[in-house]
């Protein structure tokens, strides 16, 4: 949960407040602005809740044929406050269905902050109501409760058994309280048969473990850090094992991420049930994502088919009230994490899920040719469209620079390039629409990446106020929002050069996956995980 609650005098608030902040901040019919779900801005193939306020993923699980999402979430305003958990379901991780919220901000006087769901599918709790002898499960949420202040942060357990739908406080809350003021943000996972809670330490820059037999009761077992970037807070952190191959034979190795005020970083190591341990350097700095915009990204527990899926939010606390109405923020594409072996270390990939292939129409696909050749195909099919998907290798020849340049317009662009004196990746919003909003939004942004046998891949989702850039096939990714004109949907290559080669290009146009009233669009076949 972001550092924005610092930035605030929190307060008790009761259920009369509450009303009060409803009548005060009345929410104007959609009508009275634009069409719902085709507003200007508002993303077509990324999660967006109707209206109002969102920031972190919380909660995110796999129960009975449902990905559940929650959502930090303000029922009643489109800015921060009143922290409750939204809620949506899904079976393909694109078409959303809301939900109404899940848990609200608590009449005893706290903010619902960031946390956790599991399934206790043995019961462990004690909270199943089930009467199925075969099936003793419940879904459990542990929940920062947030009393403002110089109060202590404390873990709250919540529970449902009607597939979330519905869910009831434990009457023996809290279920961690040490005292400490900042101690937030929950994740909670099965470990050789008991359960391992992670929690930050925002202003210590460490995280702790905590060990339970019956999600109620917890024991800590250690600490880890400062490690890393600890010149900024630390928040929302995952832990979770992944196989990775090294020297011809497949390891598993653990993955700790966790967000840093303006960023979000990783490291890799092991983690024996008790101590995670750091494989780099205690000073080396691993960036999940070089972008300004991808910030508190968890990932799934209990997934179906043991893909690692995360999902992050798609902003900055830097600016976080953009031009948008009548909702703010949204969240990236759902990414698949896997580990792979460099010769520097074992580095996280991130990929698009497979889902997203279910959206694709085809613009135009060429093989072999030149960089001029490419546009004035795209010139000539008339290649346009506010939102798609862009998957390129060139080969840079001599050029200095190289890349695309898209949601393109008569005075607007967004230029995705590459350098290869220094093997810079960047995008360069600054000329991307609607910059001066925020005196801190313009910007450009980069990360190195070395070319792989002379040649350079990148894949690109565009949509209505959003790009997120992948280079060398999920090595590297650059998550930035845009607001440009609707009327800026072009799309150009360029270079300094002419002897840029274009080894392949295919540019998809990616169909929504909301309807006009924000109900989810039919979803296709859902393709098999790859």
């Amino acid at each position: 949960m972001p550092t924005l609650r610092n930035f605030f005098s929190l307060g008790l608030w009761c259920a009369t407040a509450i009303v009060a902040q409803v009548n005060a901040q009345a929410i104007r019919p959609v009508s009275d602005t634009a069409p719902f779900y085709r507003e200007q801005y508002r993303p077509q193939f990324h999660f967006t809740s109707p209206r109002n306020w969102i920031n972190d993923p919380n909660g995110l699980v796999y129960y009975k044929g449902e990905y559940h999402l929650f959502y930090q979430h303000n029922p009643f305003g489109n800015k921060w406050g009143h922290m409750s958990w939204g809620h949506a379901v899904s079976r393909d991780l694109l078409h959303w269905q809301h939900l109404p919220v899940a848990i609200p901000e608590d009449t005893a006087g706290f903010m619902i902050f960031s946390g956790t769901v599991v399934v206790d599918s043995d019961n462990t709790s004690g909270l199943s109501e089930s009467k199925n002898p075969g099936d003793k499960s419940c879904l459990v949420a542990v929940y920062t409760a947030h009393f403002g202040g110089e109060k202590p942060q404390k873990q709250h357990a919540a529970y449902s058994n009607d597939r979330g739908r519905t869910w009831t406080q434990y009457a023996g809350n809290p279920v961690l309280d040490v005292g400490k003021k900042d101690f937030r943000d929950p994740k909670i996972f099965r470990h050789d048969n008991r359960w391992i809670m992670v929690l930050a330490l925002p202003t210590e820059h460490k995280v702790s473990f905590y060990g339970s037999a019956d999600l109620l009761r917890w024991e800590h077992l250690s600490d880890f850090g400062p490690e890393g970037k600890s010149d900024e807070i630390w928040e929302c952190p995952d832990l979770y094992p992944l196989p990775v191959t090294v020297d011809n034979a497949s390891v598993k190795k653990w993955v700790l991420q966790l967000s840093t005020q303006s960023s979000m970083q990783y490291f890799v190591g092991d983690f024996d049930g008790k101590t995670f341990t750091n494989d780099n350097p205690k000073d080396k700095i691993l960036r999940l994502d070089d972008g300004p915009d991808m910030y508190a990204a968890i990932t799934f527990n209990n997934p179906p088919d043991n893909r690692r899926i995360s999902l992050g939010w798609m902003n900055s606390w830097q600016y976080p009230d953009g031009p948008t109405f009548p909702w703010s923020g949204a969240m990236t594409v759902p990414r698949t994490h896997t580990l792979q072996s460099f010769p520097e270390g074992i580095r996280l990939i991130q990929k698009p899920i497979v889902e997203l292939n279910a959206l694709r129409t085809n613009l135009l696909s060429v093989k072999n040719t030149t960089l001029a050749q490419a546009n004035r195909l795209i010139q000539k099919q008339r290649v346009r469209s506010k939102t798609m998907e862009v998957s390129v290798e060139l080969e840079p020849g001599s050029a200095a620079e190289t890349g695309l340049l898209v949601r393109k317009g008569q005075a607007e662009e967004t230029r995705i390039g590459y350098q290869t004196a220094d093997s810079t990746l960047f995008v360069d919003r600054t000329q991307s629409g609607d910059v001066g909003f925020n005196p801190k939004f313009s910007g450009r942004y980069s990360t190195k990446l070395a070319p792989v046998n002379g040649r350079i891949k990148l894949r690109i989702l565009v949509d209505w106020s959003s790009v997120e850039v992948f280079g060398n096939d999920g090595l590297k990714a650059l998550t930035c929002l845009v607001f440009p004109q609707p009327s800026s949907d072009g799309l150009e290559l360029y270079a300094d050069k002419n002897d840029v080669k274009v080894l392949s290009l295919d540019i998809q146009e990616l169909r929504p996956v909301w309807k006009p009233n924000g109900k989810p669009a039919a979803s296709g076949k859902k393709p098999r995980a790859k």
